[in-house]
C-alpha cells in the first residue's frame, strides 16, 4: 500500500483521513484522534498531506512538515465541489484528498508560530473593541431610558459622563447608578486591555522589517502593516499584485454570459478584516494623496471627476494592496514622490 495523497477532516477530538494511492483509488479510510496524528506522520512515508484551513489546520501542517511530507492547506469553499454523496467526515476527506490533487487548485500559505500569533493579537483586540461598543451602546440605552441623552461616539460620550457620575441626578435610583458605575470601571479596563494590545503590534512593527516598510505607504499605518504581514507574509503565495485585492474582494463581481460583461458591486470575499483596514486607511489618506503632484494623485483626481467617492475609495484601497504586496514581495519601501515602489 502506497500512499500518495492523504486528505485529513480535521476535527476537535476525531479525524477521519483517506489515502489515495498514485491512480486516485482509495487505499486507507480511518479514524483517528488528534493527539495520535504526529505519531502516524512519522509511520508514512513522504507524501502530500491535504487538509483545509481550519482552526488547528497551521499547527498540524507544521507537524507533517517537520517528517517531510509535503503539506496543502485548501479553502473550504474550494473543496466543497469536490465532496460526493452525502456529507460525512469520511467524505470531506475523500474531497479533501481528491481536490489536493489538481494542478490548478489554490493553496493556502502554512503560517509560522509568529505569524499565527500576531494574527491572534488582531483578532483578540477586535473581540475587545467589539465588546467595548457593545457596553458604550447598553449604557447610552440606558441614560435614554430615564430621559438622559448622551451623543454617540466613544470620543463624545467619555468626557460627559464622567461629570454625570461625579454629581449624578436625584432622579436616578441607587441601584441603578451602581450598575452604570461598573459599567463605566468596565470600559476603563476594556480601555486598559486594548492600549496594552495596540503597544504590543507597534513594537512589533517598528522590529519587522517588513511592517516597518509597509508603514512608509500612505494609508496603511500599525494596524494595516502588522495585519498584512501576519496573513500573507512576504507575498509568495500570490504570483502577481492583482491577486491580493481579488483576494480581499475588493474587485467587482462578474455577471458574464454571452460574452457580454457585466460589473457589479465588489465581492467582499476573503480576510473581511483586511479589508476594512486598507478601506479605512483609503478612506483617510485619500484627501491627502488627491492634491499631490504625483502619478498617484492624478489617477484619483481623474477617478473623481467621473466616479462616486465611495467607489474611489475602494479602488484605492485595491490599489495600496497591490503597492503593499510590491513592497513585501521585492523587499523594497515605497517612493512618495513617485507612487510607486523604489526600485531595489
Amino acid at each position: 500500500m502506497t500512499i500518495v495523497t492523504l486528505g485529513i477532516d480535521l476535527g476537535k477530538n476525531l479525524n477521519s483521513i483517506v489515502g489515495l494511492d498514485v491512480e486516485g483509488r482509495v487505499v486507507l479510510r480511518r479514524r483517528v484522534r488528534r493527539a495520535t496524528l504526529a505519531e502516524l506522520a512519522g509511520k508514512l512515508a513522504p507524501c502530500t498531506i491535504a487538509m483545509e484551513a481550519c482552526c488547528g489546520a497551521h499547527h498540524v501542517g507544521r507537524l507533517f512538515a517537520a517528517r517531510g511530507h509535503e503539506v496543502r492547506l485548501m479553502s473550504p469553499e474550494y473543496v466543497r465541489p469536490y465532496v460526493r454523496a452525502q456529507k460525512n467526515d469520511d467524505n470531506d476527506a475523500a474531497g479533501i484528498a481528491e481536490a489536493a490533487t489538481r494542478p490548478t487548485m489554490r493553496l493556502v500559505e502554512l503560517k509560522s508560530q509568529e505569524r499565527l500569533d500576531l494574527q491572534t493579537l488582531h483578532r483578540a483586540r477586535s473581540r475587545l473593541i467589539a465588546v467595548r461598543k457593545a457596553l458604550l451602546n447598553q449604557l447610552r440605552a440606558i441614560l435614554l431610558e430615564r430621559g438622559y441623552v448622551f451623543r454617540q461616539g466613544r470620543k463624545v460620550l467619555e468626557p460627559e459622563i464622567d461629570p454625570f457620575l461625579a454629581e449624578p441626578p436625584s432622579d436616578l435610583s441607587t441601584r441603578i447608578l451602581t450598575l452604570i458605575g461598573d459599567m463605566r470601571a468596565e470600559w476603563r479596563s476594556l480601555d486598559e486591555r486594548i492600549n496594552s494590545l495596540n503597544d504590543d503590534l507597534t513594537e512589533h512593527a517598528r522590529a519587522d522589517e517588513a511592517a516597518s516598510r509597509l508603514t512608509s505607504i500612505p494609508g496603511i499605518g500599525i494596524l494595516g502593516a502588522t495585519a498584512l504581514v501576519a496573513a500573507i507574509g512576504d507575498g509568495e503565495a500570490f504570483r502577481r499584485a492583482r491577486d491580493i485585492p481579488a483576494w480581499l474582494g475588493l474587485v467587482p463581481k462578474q455577471m458574464t454570459t454571452g460574452g457580454k460583461p457585466r460589473l457589479l458591486s465588489i465581492t467582499k470575499r476573503g480576510n473581511t478584516y483586511l479589508r476594512m483596514l486598507l478601506i479605512h486607511g483609503a478612506r483617510a489618506a485619500l484627501p491627502s494623496l488627491s492634491k499631490q503632484a504625483t502619478p498617484l494623485g492624478s489617477w484619483l483626481r481623474g477617478l473623481l471627476s467621473r466616479a462616486h467617492r465611495n467607489v474611489v475609495i475602494v479602488a484605492l484601497a485595491a490599489k495600496l494592496a497591490r503597492i503593499a504586496w510590491a513592497t513585501l514581495r521585492h523587499g523594497v519601501g515605497f517612493e512618495p514622490e513617485k507612487g510607486t515602489v523604489m526600485t531595489a
